[in-house]
């Protein structure tokens, strides 16, 4: 009976990654090659402004930290450009618990880039905790939507 337990929480936990992945494809818009170079779009659509979390982790998935790779690489070729990363969590949990772990991803997420050569001066972070989901549903489709952090421009981006 354990063994089975076990084996249906490895099987949940791998659904939840694929539609973790599915999801953070459905999320993106699809400009693609009509962004301007230097843009909010062409960050958000050729880059990608958003990671993702497993659930009460804070720490960066291998996917979200080559996101993030790629964020700091667009960064460094458009330094005048400033962000914000949010942090967010899923519904479940107290509104103190989720906005001390969506502080901690926001942090996770700007550390990273620091970390790949951006100055630190030029990204904030904020933490919104639940307050403010991207999916509301009572189920792990939109739970793992919501678990996130998300590099917002705030200035220096063309056409901004």
């Amino acid at each position: 009976m354990m063994q089975r337990l076990a084996g249906l929480k490895i099987a949940a936990i791998c659904l939840c990654f694929v539609a973790l992945l599915a999801c953070s494809k459905k999320n993106t818009p699809s400009i693609g090659g009509n962004a301007a170079p230097g843009s909010v779009e062409d960050f958000q659509v050729n880059v990608g402004d958003r990671v993702y979390f497993m659930e009460d982790q804070s720490n960066l998935t291998a996917e979200a930290q080559e996101t993030l790779r790629k964020q700091a690489a667009w960064l460094r070729q458009y330094p005048s450009v400033t962000v914000q990363v949010e942090g967010h969590a899923d519904e479940r949990g107290t509104r103190e618990y989720n906005i001390a772990l969506s502080a901690r991803r926001a942090t996770a997420a700007r550390e990273f880039l620091i970390a790949q050569g951006v100055q630190g001066k030029r990204i904030a972070s904020i933490a919104y905790g639940k307050e403010r989901p991207v999916a509301m549903c009572d189920a792990e489709q939109c739970w793992s939507q919501n678990r996130r952090a998300v590099t917002v421009i705030t200035g220096g981006a063309r056409g901004s």
